[in-house]
């Protein structure tokens, strides 16, 4: 087993087994990355939720999406959508429109000001990907995907 990362948080004895080193690693690495996106959407106002969010609501287009529909494929769970909404729409960058015959449905929509914010992040966001990953040739990352999605295919 490797010791790079025992000595990256100073663990002095070995790990158990190659699977409690892997999830270590992974959720390292998670932290690392996580940290340098949420410092960088915290600069324009945003929580990584939220950019993912925006995200999922431009894809959906004019239709827009209803709440649960949006929770489901969000990257990281929230356990209250509708607060997540609730301060999307406070900003601007997101609105709500309620169904016509059953009022509780909600759809909820990218704004103008969301797809400027976007935009305007677009380049900034892959820039970043870049500087985290481009050192890392096109096969090793699709290798490191569809081990990532096996992963997640066990769960």
């Amino acid at each position: 087993m490797s010791t790079k990362l025992r000595a990256e948080i100073k663990q002095r004895t070995p790990f158990r087994c190659a699977e409690e080193e892997a999830f270590l690693n992974l959720m390292k690495t998670a932290a690392v990355l996580d940290h340098a996106a949420e410092s960088r959407f915290k600069e324009h106002g945003l929580t990584m939720t939220q950019y993912n969010a925006l995200r999922i609501l431009r894809g959906a287009g004019a239709e827009g999406l209803c709440r649960n529909e949006l929770s489901k494929r969000l990257i990281r769970p929230v356990s209250d959508a509708t607060r997540l909404l609730d301060r999307m729409v406070a900003s601007g960058w997101v609105e709500r429109e309620r169904g016509g015959e059953d009022r509780r449905f909600v759809t909820a929509r990218i704004t103008k000001a969301g797809l400027d914010l976007l935009a305007a992040l677009d380049d900034e966001v892959t820039g970043m990907h870049r500087s985290q990953l481009g050192h890392m040739s096109s096969q090793e990352l699709e290798r490191l995907s569809k081990l990532l999605e096996k992963v997640r295919a066990h769960e």
